[in-house]
């Protein structure tokens, strides 16, 4: 397809939404609060489509997220008075902005220094937007592990962070003591607010090795559920009730799911 055509598709797509939110009932009645919903759930449905590298889907997907920015665009337009065409040229603006290297002459030798030179520039922007804090910026309404994470980046940048793994786990164990502290005096506000902190610092492990938290815990997920349905096809060969099992049943059957699993995975890894 010619730059030409998909021009002409998106333009039509534009319309279509366009038209639906006069004419539509439903489409008239949503509000920019509504819609911000939408997107974040058909965002989380196109990562799902691409994480399980289903071809269909992530083209089915990535439209309805498509369908949703418009929609939300032209929303905040009649609600908040954001120009849909100020909104296009503002991002173009500032994909070129932050890429010197690319549309300014700049250089660079990798991906991590056009990674370290976003940050700087994002940083610069946000200063001049009036910010005061190397925090400013981060959503609240991120989910909090990603929010985490992100926070945990953002003091990393400013010159606040832990040295390695180890010193972030041993945070995590004094957290934990903090935690053992609350509940022994009968603190139950505190402990919850002593976990909250244990959380904080786990959610900053992963990166320290190369991984992101919110994909190791989805990972981890997705671990426990295959267990988990392996000890319930277990339960039922052994014509057991999983409502009965006592804990020591429990400890014993998990057990073997995880050889199990760990047997399965390892004959999966390429020699």
């Amino acid at each position: 397809m010619s730059l030409r055509a998909e021009i002409a598709e998106l333009e039509r797509l534009f319309n279509i939404v366009c038209n639906l939110r006069e004419q539509c009932p439903w489409d008239r009645q949503q509000t920019l609060q509504e819609v911000s919903k939408y997107l974040i759930e058909e965002a989380y449905e196109a990562a799902d489509a691409i994480a399980r590298g289903d071809r269909n889907a992530i083209a089915d997907e990535l439209g309805d997220l498509l369908v949703q920015t418009l929609f939300a665009a032209i929303v905040a337009e009649q609600n908040e008075g954001v120009q849909v065409l100020k909104l296009i040229e503002g991002a173009s603006d500032k994909l070129i902005r932050r890429h010197p290297h690319v549309y300014a002459g700049g250089t660079t030798e990798n991906a991590s220094e056009v990674v370290a030179l976003w940050n700087r520039i994002k940083g610069e922007e946000r200063k001049a937007a009036g910010s005061v804090s190397a925090l400013d910026g981060v959503a609240r309404s991120l989910p909090a592990l990603m929010r985490a994470q992100k926070l945990g980046m953002r003091a990393a940048e400013a010159g606040l962070d832990w040295t390695d793994i180890h010193s972030v786990l041993a945070k995590v164990r004094e957290e934990m003591d903090e935690v053992e502290g609350a509940l022994a005096a009968g603190d139950l506000s505190t402990a919850a607010s002593e976990l909250g902190d244990m959380m904080l610092a786990l959610a900053n492990a992963p990166r320290f090795i190369g991984y992101d938290a919110e994909e190791t815990l989805r990972s981890a997920c997705d671990k426990f559920i295959r267990r988990f349905r392996r000890l319930e096809r277990l339960v039922s060969e052994r014509t057991l009730d999983l409502n009965r099992l006592t804990a020591a049943q429990w400890d014993s059957l998990w057990r073997e799911v995880k050889q199990l699993d760990s047997g399965a995975a390892s004959n999966e890894t390429p020699k």
